[in-house]
């Protein structure tokens, strides 16, 4: 009989984002899991560190960490978290740069070991990390893909579930746009056990939810003082890996390549897309008011602008 291969999936970036989304990767058992980064001995040590987590906590997958990409060879997904945050005394235009720096060399490297993989960017910025991804890597767009609107939405979520006093189980809701301050949360569209979230809550207070939503990350970043975001992070990075992996078909929101959709060309944006074994396998259209097409109109304005500066 034929050996059936685990799926491989490469992380590169063993920071916080990288590590918990291996953490959560391992834990579901959706493959064997490959850590990268510069530093010599973080991946290798955070690699080992988890692989010997295996026994206590009942999973089964290999758990290495390198400093190159040979072992990478043959992913079937590569998720990017490398880049680095902004320093003191950095412009956003540096940190465009610099990340742009990261994401391409990262992005050669992969390409170059794994070329039939898909890839996944959670570099920041994100959206525009995304494009250059997929300039550099010139693999078809159903390959190349952003995470941020699983990511916003569960904060979303989460927010709508604190306030209604309910499971965030029975919370269905979404974000599309840019993962920025210009993002936007679909109230509309936003249910708690099939209820519209309009007929529960005033309007004042979902307006409150919507905001929080907006700024989920500089909240975030302001209670910690040093660094930024990483548990929500990696699950929801690790949702797209496993809708993969596994041909889930799920219908979640990601950054995909519009060609059309929505009136935009040429750009990667947080959308409604299906997500299974073909990578981004369609974008949802759904119908919007004036006022929530003018809102994902800014906000895709807000993610050509640093496209622009980088010349892409």
């Amino acid at each position: 009989m034929a050996q059936r291969r685990r799926p491989k999936i490469t992380i590169v970036g063993a920071g916080n984002v990288g590590a918990t989304a291996a953490h959560w990767a391992a834990a579901k058992e959706l493959g064997d899991i490959v850590l990268v980064d510069v530093v010599e001995g973080l991946p290798q040590g955070k690699a080992l560190d988890l692989l010997e987590a295996g026994p206590v906590e009942g999973f089964d997958v290999r758990i290495t960490g390198t400093n190159s990409y040979e072992e990478t060879a043959g992913s079937d997904v590569i998720v990017v978290t490398a880049g680095i945050a902004r320093k003191p005394g950095m412009s956003r235009d540096d940190l465009l740069k610099t990340n742009y720096n990261i994401v391409r060399s990262v992005v050669e490297q992969c390409a170059r070991y794994s070329p039939e993989a898909y890839l996944i960017v959670v570099s920041n910025p994100v959206d525009v990390m995304t494009y250059a991804a997929w300039k550099v890597s010139g693999w078809p767009t159903h390959r190349v893909m952003g995470m941020a609107g699983v990511l916003d939405s569960t904060r979303f979520r989460t927010f709508l579930a604190m306030e209604l006093g309910v499971s965030v189980e029975d919370i269905s809701a979404f974000v599309m746009g840019g993962h920025g301050d210009e993002m936007v949360p679909l109230v509309r569209y936003s249910y708690a056990g099939g209820i519209p979230v309009e007929k529960l809550l005033p309007k004042e207070t979902l307006d409150r939810i919507v905001e929080r939503t907006r700024k989920g990350g500089g909240e975030i970043v302001s209670l910690l003082k040093t660094g930024s975001a990483f548990y929500a992070p990696g699950a929801s990075v690790v949702q797209m890996v496993e809708a993969i992996v596994k041909d889930k078909k799920r219908l979640i929101p990601v950054i995909a390549y519009l060609n059309g959709e929505y009136g935009e060309r040429d750009i990667y944006v947080g959308v409604p897309v299906i997500l299974g074994a073909g990578g981004v396998e369609r974008v949802v259209e759904i119908d919007l008011t004036e006022e929530e097409r003018a809102a994902f109109k800014r906000s895709v304005e807000a993610v050509r602008k640093p496209l622009q500066t980088l010349e892409l």
